[in-house]
């Protein structure tokens, strides 16, 4: 199969490729090799990793294979260097299919692997970026605690200077890929009386004494995605772990989540069109009073919305991609493509569970799954009622 590394989009992708309306025949062939993955490599076993609350540990090492565990890292870290459009494309087409894929991709590319790559050193990039970007690690990234969940500088993680090395002491909470990845990037406090300018950012190897995974949560939904807290006891790592300057770490994470929130909107749009596919189907199927449902005005109306609302929530998931390829600000614009993508993913599989009637309410169907696993759109990387929060406050500055 051709990875990623072999399309003529990762020549120069994201700093001279021009956006309109059309993707070019370089990004739908990105889309098209990732679709035809998804549908060969992850269909068939979608049902048993959810049921199983199985992390697919091949299938993501196969993705790195294709150069998917570093679309948007450049090809000298060992990355695919395409742009936020593509990789865009590439989250969308995972979760068409199996959200629970598209969200471990986003979470390892989007969170850890940029994290350290927009503001580590160049030392720090060879040896963690690259291979993270080759699927040779699985990346976790860790902000979130018990106490400091929508309020992130309520951080109580702490990491003091001892020597050469600094001590960590703490928890992090709902943190993907907690039990099983390699590497991570972890806030904690430096200095208490900073607030959030007392926050730094760390990169931990995962498999040193001081860290484990402490417990694993049982999800409603995006199950076959690893999800577990983790705990730091007395975890010594070596002085040239903290990434950027002291008490930067904050300020860093806001800007990482800039990026991550186009990545969940993605996610949110390939479940949307996932759960919108299967509705469409459905309904050309099924027949009642002598006739296929989609032929009564009810059906054609949800349809209709559905197929609408994914549209717009789409255009606005590629400005944002747009405008992140070009190095402008979009702190606005992704967390309003992360809100609007979320809130519409959430009423489309609503509507493909009422299209497919008692059907819908069975495992039987795609849409029951689809149903469950769209609702952490609007709660990871920053609640709905955050994004909104987020966006009134960008407006109120213009």
């Amino acid at each position: 199969m051709t990875t990623l590394l072999d399309s003529p989009a990762a020549v120069g992708a994201a700093a001279s490729a021009p956006f309109g309306f059309q993707l070019s025949d370089d990004q739908l062939a990105v889309r098209k090799m990732v679709r035809e993955f998804a549908e060969s490599e992850l269909q068939p076993h979608v049902m048993e990793w959810d049921e199983a609350q199985v992390f697919p540990r091949e299938a993501i090492a196969r993705l790195g294979e294709l150069g998917m565990l570093g679309v948007i890292i450049p090809e000298e870290y060992g990355g695919a260097g395409l742009s936020y459009i593509d990789y865009i494309g590439v989250i969308e087409e995972l979760s068409r299919v199996d959200g629970s894929v598209g969200i471990s991709i986003a979470a390892h590319n989007s969170l850890c692997t940029n994290h350290i790559f927009m503001f580590g050193t160049e030392e720090q990039k060879r040896r963690w970026v690259t291979p993270l970007a080759q699927g040779k690690a699985i990346g976790a990234w860790g902000l979130t605690e018990a106490e400091a969940g929508s309020d992130a500088k309520g951080t109580r993680t702490t990491a003091v200077l001892d020597g050469n090395e600094w001590v960590l002491n703490g928890s992090k909470n709902f943190i993907t890929h907690g039990s099983v990845g390699d590497t991570a990037v972890l806030m904690a406090v430096t200095d208490r009386a900073a607030g959030t300018h007392g926050i730094s950012a760390f990169v931990v190897d995962l498999h040193q004494k001081g860290i484990r995974a402490g417990k694993k949560e049982n999800k409603l939904g995006l199950r076959a995605s690893d999800t577990a807290t983790l705990v730091m006891e007395e975890c010594r790592i070596p002085k040239e772990s903290l990434i950027g300057p002291l008490g930067s770490g904050f300020t860093q994470a806001m800007q990482v989540l800039d990026g991550g929130r186009i990545s969940i909107a993605a996610l949110a749009l390939g479940m949307a069109q996932g759960a919108y596919d299967c509705a469409l189907a459905y309904s050309r199927q099924r027949e009642q009073f002598g006739k296929p449902i989609s032929e009564f005005q009810s059906i054609q109306n949800y349809l209709a919305d559905m197929a609408t609302e994914i549209d717009a929530a789409r255009l606005l998931t590629w400005r944002a991609g747009w405008m992140k390829d070009r190095g402008m600000k979009v702190t606005k614009e992704s967390a309003m493509c992360k809100l609007y993508a979320a809130e519409v993913s959430v009423r489309v599989a609503n509507l493909a569970v009422q299209i497919h009637g008692g059907y819908g309410f069975t495992k039987d169907f795609k849409a029951e799954k689809f149903y469950r696993d769209v609702k952490l759109c609007t709660i990871g990387e920053g609640t709905s009622e955050i994004q909104r929060m987020v966006i009134a406050r960008q407006l109120l500055k213009a």
